[in-house]
């Protein structure tokens, strides 16, 4: 097969987003690819309207996969789609999808392996379920930021802060709690979220964590003093994800592209 005949996938990555996870899950498979790299606007946050050209909701991750290579592509959006579709067509050679089936149990209701079955729990999990209160987070923090005029700041963080502590922060707590526990009880001891190896759900919750690290300490008062006293597993596992080495790759090359990279949610 020619290079041109070759599939490849073209990323259409914004900065403080998700999208790093894709980029990061290409590097895993190995296939072939590009970036092109999009900037929030410095006033809104909001992706640029370019973006709007891709996908009708603007936003990203957004990816065109050329199945020969050029020609028509194929666009997909949503995180988990896009993950579940790039390893279901690249990924067989890999273990980022663990095995589906328990010996024996080929295609029998409830045969599936527990790796498995994690896996596809948490590629629903984290755009449904975590990010979510990570996102509320991020607005209800706004209102106690310098963007609030002073005179009327002293109000809104009194409502923030309120909102925190009964919504927020409970929120966070069963997350790392669930998070904590998984890693505990996973398939044949193994230090990731599915099992011994590497998975695609840990790839695509990466993102979520590690930008979210330096921010759990402000959403409460935490057991230990700290959300990382309270959670140690949670947060060496943070620490391992950031020095896997594909992580590290995808890092790199937007480094390259970009000039700079920073793992963090948009600052509101």
């Amino acid at each position: 097969m020619t290079s041109e005949q070759k599939p490849k996938v073209k990323l259409y990555w914004l900065e403080q987003s998700r999208a790093q996870n894709i980029l990061w899950l290409l590097e895993e498979l190995k296939v072939d690819y590009e970036v092109e790299v999009f900037h929030r606007n410095k006033q809104t946050l909001l992706a640029p309207p370019e973006l709007a050209k891709i996908h009708p909701l603007g936003k990203s991750p957004v990816i065109d996969i050329f199945p020969t290579g050029s020609g028509e592509s194929i666009t997909l959006a949503e995180s988990g789609y896009m993950t579940q579709y790039l390893c279901e067509h690249f990924g067989q050679d890999t273990n980022l999808i663990p095995k589906k089936w328990k010996d024996g149990q080929e295609g029998k209701l409830g045969g599936e392996t527990e790796g498995y079955s994690r896996c596809q729990y948490l590629l629903h999990y984290v755009e449904g379920s975590l990010l979510p209160v990570l996102t509320l987070s991020l607005v209800i923090g706004a209102l106690k930021s310098d963007n609030v005029p002073f005179f009327v700041r002293p109000i809104t963080s009194v409502v923030a802060n309120k909102i925190f502590s009964m919504m927020v922060f409970p929120n966070a707590k069963k997350h790392l709690a669930l998070i904590d526990q998984m890693l505990e009880t996973s398939p044949n001891g193994g230090k990731y979220l599915c099992g011994e190896h590497l998975s695609a759900a840990d790839i695509l919750l990466s993102f979520a964590l590690i930008a979210a690290e330096p921010r759990f300490d402000t959403l409460g008062s935490w057991p230990g003093g700290s959300a990382r006293a309270a959670h140690p597993r949670v947060f060496e596992y943070i620490d391992r994800l950031k020095k896997e080495p594909g992580y590290e790759r995808s890092a790199q090359k937007i480094r390259e592209i970009d000039g700079k990279f920073e793992a963090t949610i948009s600052k509101m």
